[in-house]
């Protein structure tokens, strides 16, 4: 150890290729012409945004000619929620406050754009004292013990 020199550096080997160069192209054909074993595989989706991809099932849907969507409350409802709420001399606001709702939901109730929610109508059914579901849609709630 002691005859060692600290000035000379011994390289053991050279740098292989970076990933980037190894993966190339040209560093593949060249390492196949210098007999080389290269083994590649094509990841599969690699590198490509899949999620916006159209797939057959895409394309059927497209072609389907029935239009799918969700059923709206009706108008009917909507304007005996808002007489219901106008005869006890309630806002929108005073009334979502009641069910504990946010304004906009009694809003889209009133305009009919709202997916109709069971919880949510019952709970202002029993705010206005009108039936907002079944056949007597207006017709004031009977006020009894309810069955068990």
């Amino acid at each position: 150890m002691a005859e060692s020199d600290w000035d000379t550096v011994t390289v053991l080997r050279k740098k292989g290729p970076t990933a980037a160069q190894a993966k190339s192209k040209q560093a593949i054909l060249a390492a196949q012409r210098r007999g080389e074993d290269v083994e590649t595989s094509k990841k599969w989706a690699a590198g490509q945004n899949k999620q916006h991809s159209i797939t057959k099932n895409t394309a059927k849907l497209d072609r389907e000619t029935e239009e799918l969507h969700h059923d709206r409350v009706t108008l009917e409802v909507g304007k005996v929620i808002q007489q219901g709420r106008q005869s006890k001399g309630l806002t929108q606001k005073d009334l979502a406050t009641k069910i504990n709702e946010k304004p906009q939901v009694i809003a889209d109730y009133e305009s009919g754009r709202a997916i109709p929610n069971n919880q949510v109508l019952g709970k202002m059914e029993r705010a206005i004292g009108l039936k907002l579901r079944g056949k007597d849609i207006g017709k004031p709630i009977e006020k009894g013990p309810r069955a068990k």
